[in-house]
């Protein structure tokens, strides 16, 4: 007797019933497999952008707006603030490394940012094809933005003002691509990188550098020699030791025009945030899913008493009760597989949904369809759930009165 054909034989006879459990199941363990997709991605790709990076300076205001601006380059920034403030911070025993960047024009949706080459060592962004911008109005093209705009080396393009695509085209200066940066699975993929003087070339509409700068002046300057009354958006600071964590933000907020946020710490205040959205929902899964194993259980217990004569039958031909318990608590397992497997397959679909609307907007994209080992427990959990609620109406076989029911029937 093949007990595994015999129990989906019997799903497949209960065709509502079962499809409510699997429905069910799929919908709870969908949510939870998608709510622990989505923390890994999101985690690694916010952990992989904030390495090394202490502390951010910029103009007043919120401190989270000035994070995701400027390291991860999905909010506005919150203005401009002087050059020559942010040049100071490089004289400050506690900093290691000041990294400044110029923002506000795009091309075709991807953000154009003026900064020097520490910025792409930061990140170990390396160039695949030409080489890296070294000169006013050169740029160097992330993977993602160089793959969607269609550019290679050697175009031209005028930016837009602003982040939007939309914006004021600068069309009486264009930059010069000279090369194109190897996929680093950083912010670097989704943007045009270029040297701050070109920032400000573009806004200022001059053909020549300022006075005193020479196009062929390296970018790699410690300190940008500019006039001071220059600005830049923000800049990425490096402390040289932990003292610079207590020191440095309250010495920046109280005595120059500028904010300091600290990433780690706006970043664990975001996650915070989402965390009760996030526990809320998989909390919601959970209840779903005790609720499909009460309804695998009402669906067993019912099949058990339809199929009392059938039961008596396969026990007077020589089945044990042991077997036709087995025979039960397989199809619980069985409708617990399927509700597992489809909710997993369904939040891959939701992954890939979410993937689409991330790089749409931010340009940002999800992937990593592998086997999470949250997930491995997770089926456990549901196999579980499967074994208990067919076991409690199974028993019931072991009270069967063959000769009673085959009379009754």
């Amino acid at each position: 007797m093949n007990l595994l054909k015999i129990s989906w034989a019997n799903i497949k006879d209960k065709k509502l019933n079962s499809f409510l459990s699997v429905l069910l199941l799929t919908l709870g363990i969908g949510m939870i497999s998608l709510l622990l997709l989505l923390n890994k991605q999101l985690d690694e790709q916010f952990r992989r952008n904030i390495k090394g990076i202490d502390m951010v300076v910029g103009a007043k205001g919120s401190p989270l707006q000035l994070i995701l601006s400027s390291i991860y380059q999905i909010d506005a920034p919150t203005g401009n603030v002087p050059l020559a403030e942010v040049n100071k911070l490089k004289m400050n025993p506690f900093v290691k490394t000041v990294i400044p960047l110029s923002m506000g024009d795009n091309y075709q949706g991807y953000r154009i940012v003026g900064t020097t080459p520490k910025y792409v060592e930061h990140f170990a962004a390396t160039v695949g094809e030409g080489k890296l911008f070294g000169q006013p109005l050169e740029v160097t093209l992330g993977s993602k933005a160089a793959r969607a705009t269609g550019m290679k080396v050697g175009d031209t393009f005028a930016s837009a003002h602003g982040l939007d695509e939309e914006g004021e085209a600068h069309g009486e200066t264009r930059y010069r691509v000279v090369g194109i940066f190897e996929p680093s699975g950083s912010v670097v993929d989704q943007l045009i990188l270029t040297d701050l003087s070109s920032i400000w070339r573009i806004h200022d509409h001059i053909e020549t550098p300022p006075p005193g700068v020479k196009e062929s002046d390296p970018v790699h300057e410690e300190t940008i020699a500019m006039p001071p009354e220059r600005q830049v958006t923000s800049a990425l600071i490096q402390f040289r030791n932990p003292m610079g964590l207590i020191a440095l933000p309250r010495q920046v907020n109280t005595n120059t025009p500028m904010q300091a946020a600290l990433p780690s710490i706006e970043i664990n205040r975001l996650f915070s945030l989402l965390g009760v959205g996030i526990d809320t929902l998989r909390a919601l899964a959970l209840v779903i899913i005790l609720i499909a194993g009460a309804s695998v259980f009402v669906s067993l217990y019912n099949s058990l008493k339809e199929r009392k004569y059938e039961m008596a039958l396969m026990l007077s031909m020589g089945a044990t009760r042991t077997m036709l318990f087995r025979m039960l608590l397989l199809e619980g397992l069985l409708l617990a597989l399927l509700g597992y497997v489809a909710g997993v397959l369904l939040s891959r679909l939701g992954l890939w949904l979410f993937s689409l609307t991330a790089e749409q907007d931010f340009h940002y994209s999800f992937g990593g369809m592998t086997l999470l080992p949250e997930e491995v427990l997770l089926l456990v959990g549901a196999l579980a759930i499967g074994v208990l609620a067919a076991a409690l109406p199974s028993l019931g076989v072991y009270r069967l009165s063959i000769s009673r029911t085959l009379a009754q029937d």
